[in-house]
């Protein structure tokens, strides 16, 4: 198995990750679908290859609309992120913390809409991006790895459905959802492991963590 002929989804797809994401799977042979909330965000990666779509990534209606536009998907990424913090605890405002929320939130959303697509694929794969941050938080970044804990507890049951699944049908685990952990993202390191993630089969992936450096 590799990426090549796969269609794989990067839901909120714009950053410098989403970019780099979306080359690498075009450079092996897969059709990435991106999407992100203005058609102006989405220049630079319908330039990496990707085919663009405005929709919100946290929105179950707008991933659910999508995931009837496409009928067949074998890999979803969630990649809205970003960080806000610093100041201890007496500044972890609300403020930053609903600006965190959107991750968990597409994580949520994706992971819903897609999941019966995941399932049908001959090798579905679910990955998010989270941060060491969750192994050992700190005071300044509470609000950043409390939202990235929860987005980790959400992927790994989404791996428990996977499994179970499989399990009550008595069939093969073909499905996998994978947890990415790194201290400072480089997206090219990102990039690489997100592509290799069809050469391995779903039992040595489902609720793993990935460390990238």
């Amino acid at each position: 198995m590799t990426a090549e002929g796969r269609t794989i989804v990067l839901a909120g797809g714009t950053s410098a990750a989403g970019r780099a994401i979306a080359r690498a799977l075009v450079d092996a042979g897969a059709r990435v679908i991106a999407t992100g909330r203005s058609e102006s965000g989405l220049a630079a990666v319908r330039d990496a290859g990707a085919e663009a779509v405005v929709a919100d990534a946290t929105s179950v209606e707008d991933m659910t609309r999508l995931a009837g536009a496409l009928g067949a998907v074998d890999g979803v990424f969630p990649l809205v992120g970003g960080w806000r913090g610093g100041g201890g605890l007496e500044g972890q405002s609300d403020e930053d913390f609903a600006a965190l929320l959107p991750a968990l939130e597409a994580v949520r959303a994706t992971s819903r809409a897609f999941d019966a697509l995941l399932q049908a694929s001959d090798a579905g794969r679910f990955a998010i991006v989270s941060s060491t941050a969750v192994a050992r938080p700190l005071a300044g970044g509470a609000n950043y790895a409390a939202v990235k804990a929860a987005s980790e507890a959400w992927a790994r049951a989404v791996a428990h459905g996977f499994a179970k699944s499989a399990r009550d049908a008595e069939t093969p685990l073909r499905a996998a959802s994978v947890v990415f952990r790194a201290k400072a993202l480089e997206p090219e390191v990102l990039a690489t492991a997100a592509t290799g993630l069809w050469d391995s089969p779903a039992d040595d992936l489902n609720d793993h963590v990935i460390n990238l450096g």
